[in-house]
């Protein structure tokens, strides 16, 4: 088990206990994600945590996969998608890359606060190009490290160093940009929501 994955787990409990930091951007962000999603739609969300958007999408599309490295994120997304009715949402223990997804097998592909923390963000959009249909959709928010001012910064550094917290790999939001594009996508929407934390909707190409 990496030190990330052991974070997650041991911090599962807590994290879903959060409170929403910024709720006026967090319902942004979900609207702007529905415009979409639809009834017939397969959809594939990775790095889902506890699932909270993952509950809040699943009941407009058809099927709804959750993949999160963490054990106990997905224990607690199984128990809230169970709580809520919805047997089209499922989830699974891993990354993106090992969940073994078929080629263009989705509509949309969600990863959400992820892409600063997977180990090869190259792979990774490799990945979501791959398991995207011909123009379905890559929606994602993003921590880039090299355009956080004041203290988001300095903690994003602090994680760099020390060994008990997952690494942010650090980027400008052009460069992701750049990197989103590179593997055959278009971005249809760009939300920042403050310096150094950009939400994207891209669009696979045909």
């Amino acid at each position: 088990m990496g030190t990330a994955t052991r974070f997650w787990d041991w911090n599962a409990e807590r994290y879903s206990r959060q409170p929403i930091a910024d709720e006026a951007s967090y319902r942004k962000k979900l609207a702007i994600t529905q415009k979409y999603l639809g009834p017939e739609m397969r959809v594939v969300e990775f790095g889902c945590g506890t699932g909270s958007t993952a509950v809040v999408h699943a009941p407009l599309v058809s099927t709804y996969e959750a993949i999160d490295v963490s054990a106990k994120m997905v224990e607690i997304g199984r128990h809230k998608a169970s709580e809520a009715g919805l047997s089209n949402l499922t989830f699974k223990v891993g990354t993106l890359e090992e969940a073994g997804l078929p080629d263009a097998g989705f509509d949309a592909v969600l990863g959400l606060n992820v892409l600063h923390l997977v180990p090869d963000l190259d792979a990774t959009l490799a990945t979501v190009a791959r398991v995207l249909r011909p123009g379905g959709h890559f929606v994602a928010s993003t921590i880039c490290l090299k355009d956080l001012k004041g203290n988001l910064r300095w903690l994003a550094l602090a994680a760099r160093v020390l060994p008990f917290l997952p690494t942010v790999r650090p980027f400008s939001a052009g460069e992701l940009e750049s990197r989103i594009e590179g593997v055959g996508f278009s971005i249809v929407e760009r939300f920042e929501q403050r310096p150094g934390v950009i939400f994207h909707v891209a669009r696979k190409g045909s």
